[in-house]
């Protein structure tokens, strides 16, 4: 890319006019008499520098005029080839460059509104904070839900409980934690979630904050539906038995003459029903007990092989695979856990037991994404689709010998070391339940 012809030849013509004027002008001194002639040719020469310094310059302030438009982020400017600056390619080619500044200048426009719609729509509220402009509102959610305040202070926002305040003054590491603050409507439970970024060289913390006083009390509504309805199956079971025992040996021992006997009978076998109500109530007082973690980190290996160890004991006729990824380390209750696991073989040998075919268990510890996978699967019946979302609620049970307690405590120790315990199908159909830590 080069300057165009016509810049060339006017160029070329005041380049050769001033070396004409100049070799005049100096022609002129070597001959006597020719003073007229000097005064003409030096004039020329001085106005053919000035043209030529003309003709660069203009090109010079065109350059400049888009460079200064373009500092500016004035990507409408368009490079002025007029008047015989003789830049037309050039010309071209920075006029398509600033054509694409634009556009892109205007892509990123829409896709910032977008995102600052996205912000400031999304129906959970943001807080930043940082050291220039303190606690500020950045959406519609966060400005609803804070307005009982004056101030950008983090002491300002106490009066929707200290400890936020505090939480929205101090720098720390990532966290996220249930909070009840002091709202218009009365205390609620938030989740609060915070992190750090980077705006401009400037440190900036981002605060969520997500009310879920609602949505809890909506599931404890469910859980405490779910509770009464196994509640009241269960004590029913247990109830209409002995009612019908106690109506027995009164009419027995009312009988002329009283039939002892079978009164004993009745009221033995009373005795041992009433016995069974009493342990059931027992059970309901432990799973009403949230679990007390001590928590150490442990090596996997081991605490697999004893777990193995133990199942061997109670069943030495259904082999138990036990896969452990090496150099695993658990940071858990390792008690309670092996309490969960425990639990979790033992029902999956009774189900691979009453299956048909091959009898086995499978247990597999390991680690994905930075989180640790305890999987127990058997060679049984697996669990139908419509039973799953119960068995881990208290007392509930599809055994006739079985309390309904186990799987709800292990459910407790796992949601108390933060972790998740679900149930799938297995390779084979089996049951497949999946613990994340």
């Amino acid at each position: 890319m080069g300057f165009d012809r016509r810049f060339t030849l006017v160029l070329a013509a005041w380049v050769a006019g001033l070396l004409v004027a100049v070799a005049g002008f100096i022609w002129s001194f070597e001959i006597d008499g020719l003073a007229a002639t000097r005064i003409v040719a030096g004039l020329i020469a001085v106005a053919a520098a000035g043209g030529l310094w003309r003709h660069v310059d203009r090109t010079n302030r065109t350059v400049g005029r888009f460079v200064e438009a373009l500092n500016s982020k004035d990507f409408a400017t368009r490079f002025d080839g007029r008047g015989g600056a003789g830049f037309d390619e050039l010309a071209a080619a920075l006029d398509g460059a600033m054509r694409g500044l634009q556009t892109e200048r205007d892509r990123a426009a829409r896709e910032m509104r977008y995102l600052e719609a996205l912000v400031d729509d999304m129906p959970i509220a943001l807080l930043t904070v940082d050291a220039q402009h303190g606690v500020t509102p950045a959406n519609k959610a966060a400005r609803r839900l804070f307005n009982r305040h004056q101030g950008v202070r983090p002491e300002d926002y106490g009066v929707y409980g200290a400890t936020f305040a505090a939480r929205l003054e101090v720098e720390g590491e990532p966290r996220q934690e249930v909070l009840i603050l002091r709202m218009a409507g009365g205390p609620q439970r938030a989740i609060v979630r915070s992190a750090s970024l980077e705006r401009l060289g400037l440190r900036v913390r981002a605060v969520t904050v997500e009310p879920v006083q609602g949505t809890l009390d909506t599931v404890e509504m469910a859980a405490q539906t779910d509770l009464v309805r196994v509640l009241t199956h269960e004590i029913l079971n247990s109830l209409t038995p002995v009612t019908s025992l106690a109506g027995t040996a009164a009419d027995l021992l009312d009988a002329e003459p009283p039939d002892v006997p079978d009164a004993r009978i009745a009221v033995t076998t009373l005795a041992r029903r009433a016995e069974g109500l009493r342990r059931f109530i027992d059970s309901y007082r432990a799973v009403s007990h949230a679990p007390v973690l001590r928590r150490r980190r442990f090596e996997a290996v081991p605490f697999a092989d004893e777990l193995a160890k133990l199942f061997a004991a109670e069943w030495a006729d259904i082999p138990l695979s036990a896969e452990v990824q090496p150099d695993l380390i658990l940071d858990a209750d390792p008690d309670l856990l092996a309490q969960v696991l425990i639990n979790l073989l033992r029902n999956a040998a009774e189900a691979a037991h009453r299956g048909s075919g091959e009898h086995w268990v499978r247990l597999t510890l390991s680690a994905n994404a930075g989180r640790v996978w305890i999987e127990v699967e058997d060679s049984g019946t697996g669990v139908p689709e419509n039973l799953r979302r119960d068995i881990f609620l208290p007392f509930f049970t599809t055994r006739a010998e079985g309390t309904g307690v186990g799987l709800n405590l292990a459910r407790q120790v796992v949601v108390a070391h933060g972790g998740t315990i679900d149930i799938a199908d297995g390779r084979t159909g089996g049951a497949l339940f999946r613990i994340i830590l």
